[in-house]
């Protein structure tokens, strides 16, 4: 078998192999979005060859920009397009792609590496850890009403946009008509939310992905401040039986996610509005005067999260607490383990090797879980997969990796 990267010459060749890894057929619609295949960097992807020439397996990557806790922006592969053909499964293509790949985005510079799954099981035995989740949360019209909040707006609140979203307003468009709009208001907001990822500007020009992103025919709710600036946007539709579905919400801050969720749940002639992608935790369920009028479903993994230089990469992100923990991480798919002492001060994080006792034992698909602070360091302790080397150590590291924010991404690739 050869592994070997592609051009832009096998673009063709590359989309039928991936189809019918998939049992799919290039002209099938994709979840009514743009033909994704569009955006691929052919210099990115990868060919599997069968002793014969014939291509059997895929590989694509994207380069995006990862929001990290504190607000940097890293670079990072996005894997993608990963298949192999149902006659070659369960004979090491797959690990070789992957093994490939890593190799590649290493070559590159790039100390992450992220993924939506396909399937849960595939991918921690390559390193890569789920960090993000999602949900949908689908209210009946008839009980959509919103409480009145019960306390004053904070000092914080105000500062970040409350006040202009009171005195704001909220238009309705065609999604042929606010191209432009999506990609300013997505790109303001993924650069303040950990865990969001960039859309570069040839996806949006393609129409490469899903709605809103696509061309597909959708309603947007666009907010606007007191001074008319854009600053959040609902994109939805109408279906069977009248539900209303809302693809995303994007919004500077919850104040404008209110007024957008407010505008969406008035809608009139609706039998049920669904919003896709709520963030875990997030308030809108306690917004409504009916608490019980939310109906959460559909919670799923969403961000896979892969490291490929620990240091770096911890000393990357935003820290929001002073303390040192030592690591001792082992990455058996690459045949790797460091151990390495981790001192964080005033935000900021030193990560050097050492042959101190450490304070955790865990796999780098675990770090990955932890990295955007969206898991607890002691939940995957309790869960059998992080070993606690003292007493307190599980505690003191909930505290260094505890973020301000919950890391989300509602970027489909």
């Amino acid at each position: 078998m050869e592994i070997r990267p592609t051009t832009d010459a096998d673009l063709d060749v590359f989309v039928d192999t991936v189809h019918t890894a998939f049992g799919l057929f290039p002209e099938s619609p994709v979840a009514d979005g743009g033909r994704w295949w569009s955006a691929l960097e052919m210099d990115r992807g990868l060919l599997a060859l069968s002793e014969d020439g014939r291509p059997v397996g895929t590989a694509a990557a994207y380069s995006f920009e990862l929001t990290l806790p504190g607000r940097t922006l890293a670079p990072v592969s996005g894997v993608s397009a990963v298949g192999v053909l149902p006659s070659h499964r369960r004979r090491g293509v797959l690990g070789e792609l992957m093994r490939r790949q890593l190799s590649d985005v290493r070559s590159r510079g790039e100390f992450l590496s992220v993924l939506l799954a396909s399937e849960a099981p595939i991918y921690g035995r390559f390193g890569y850890g789920p960090a993000t989740f999602t949900a949908r949360l689908t209210v009946p019209r008839h009980r959509a009403a919103l409480a009145v909040p019960r306390a004053p707006a904070t000092v914080d609140t105000a500062a970040t946009g409350a006040a202009g979203a009171a005195g704001g307003t909220v238009e309705v468009l065609r999604r042929a008509e606010c191209g432009e709009i999506l990609e300013e208001v997505y790109d303001r907001y993924r650069r303040a939310q950990p865990g969001a990822l960039s859309r570069p500007h040839r996806w949006w020009a393609l129409g490469a992905g899903q709605p809103p992103v696509s061309s597909a025919p959708r309603y947007v709710a666009v907010h606007r401040d007191a001074d008319g600036a854009a600053d959040g946007y609902a994109s939805y539709s109408i279906g069977e039986h009248t539900t209303l579905t809302v693809d995303e919400t994007i919004a500077t801050d919850d104040a404008v996610f209110t007024a957008l969720a407010r505008f969406v749940l008035g809608h009139d002639l609706v039998s049920q509005i669904v919003f896709r992608h709520v963030p875990p935790e997030h308030p809108l369920r306690w917004r409504l005067a009916d608490i019980r009028a939310g109906e959460a479903g559909d919670h799923a993994d969403w961000l896979w999260v892969r490291l490929l230089d620990v240091p770096r990469a911890l000393a990357a992100r935003g820290w929001f607490a002073d303390g040192e923990l030592i690591l001792d991480v082992d990455d058996p798919f690459l045949g790797e383990q460091g151990r390495y002492l981790l001192t964080v001060r005033e935000g900021k994080a030193e990560c050097v090797p050492t042959d101190r006792q450490p304070d955790l034992a865990l796999d780098v698909r675990d770090l990955g879980s932890l990295y955007l602070g969206g898991i607890a360091p002691s939940t995957l302790v309790r869960a059998g997969h992080i070993r606690a080397c003292r007493p307190g150590a599980a505690a003191l590291a909930d505290a260094l990796f505890r973020t301000e924010s919950v890391p989300h991404c509602v970027h489909w690739f």
